[in-house]
């Protein structure tokens, strides 16, 4: 039980992680119906897009005042591919069956994976990223890296960010008119193209925040980065309610507690010791999925985006 509060805290850390890139499929589901399976290596890119600004920079350049402009590179680097994505592989094949744009998102996933793997040297190998160097923080009983304040900070204020603009301005309420019903907001003047490329640029930009947020925690991206943490964060937006905006935070959270738990917990069960430690941690999120799925198919918040908002 004394390990309780710093697993608390690792698992809020990795779920506010999971937040931020599962609002992406949520956001692109709740006004297309379309899941994005591309965008675990919208992520990916954008940690990259973080790293190259870094190492573009004067050596010796401290990570606190290089973060700002390595932030800037991630969020600009996913928030084009989002869109060039959004333009030249999903929107020719909007009144296409749904299979088609499902198999174009993940040769769309493979596609990005081998442009970063060729684009950067020795690509196959895992690239060191900056991390802040210093002591910890304690907070209620639990260790805290410098590293993981940027996402405790970042996560809360996206999401309100978030829920302001959807709530209370001019696309935003036309976004929740063209997921409601988009011939109808057609009708009613709404340009629902750029609504479209707006909701992708929004969860390419959220993709890119936590691009830098994974690389400060563990000090290092690689190009295959994005499929496992791509599918997490997609059960994480199915655990919400995909759809959902809060949902999609909601789910993240919960899966990263119940990950961090799982891996502290499962070993000390008379019987279960082979199924604990880290190795099952995957395993132990997918069982998580299973048993919301068989007792709320809807998912612990389950409403579409609009209608929350």
């Amino acid at each position: 039980m004394n390990e309780l509060p710093q697993q608390l805290a690792n698992g809020l850390i990795l779920g506010a992680m999971y937040g931020l890139i599962a609002i992406g499929y949520t956001m692109v589901y709740g006004i297309v119906q379309l899941i994005n399976f591309a965008h675990g290596e919208i992520f990916m890119v954008g940690g990259f897009g973080a790293l190259t600004v870094y190492l573009v920079m004067p050596s010796g350049t401290s990570l606190l005042l290089a973060l700002p402009l390595m932030l800037l590179g991630a969020v600009l680097v996913s928030g084009v591919v989002g869109v060039a994505a959004e333009r030249f592989a999903y929107r020719p094949l909007r009144g296409a069956p749904r299979l088609a744009p499902l198999i174009t998102a993940i040769g769309l996933s493979i596609a990005l994976q081998q442009a970063v793997w060729m684009w950067y040297p020795e690509g196959n190998k895992a690239r060191v990223f900056p991390q802040f160097k210093g002591d910890s923080f304690e907070i209620l009983g639990a260790t805290v890296q410098r590293g993981d304040i940027f996402v405790i900070v970042a996560a809360p204020v996206c999401m309100i960010a978030l829920g302001f603009f959807v709530a209370r301005t001019r696309s935003g309420r036309a976004m929740q008119a063209t997921a409601q019903d988009p011939d109808t907001a057609k009708l009613m003047g709404i340009n629902t193209d750029r609504i479209i490329v707006l909701a992708f640029a929004i969860g390419a930009v959220f993709a890119g925040i936590a691009a830098v947020a994974y690389g400060l925690r563990t000090g290092e991206v690689q190009f295959r980065m994005g499929f496992i943490l791509g599918l997490k964060a997609f059960t994480a937006a199915v655990l919400g309610g995909i759809g959902n905006i809060y949902g999609a935070m909601l789910g993240g959270l919960v899966l990263g507690v119940a990950e961090a738990l799982a891996t502290g917990y499962v070993e000390d069960i008379p019987g279960m010791q082979q199924f604990g430690g880290g190795a099952w941690k995957d395993v132990w999120a997918f069982v998580l999925l299973i048993l919301v799925l068989l007792l709320r198919p809807q998912g612990l918040l389950g409403e579409r985006v609009a209608d929350r908002a």
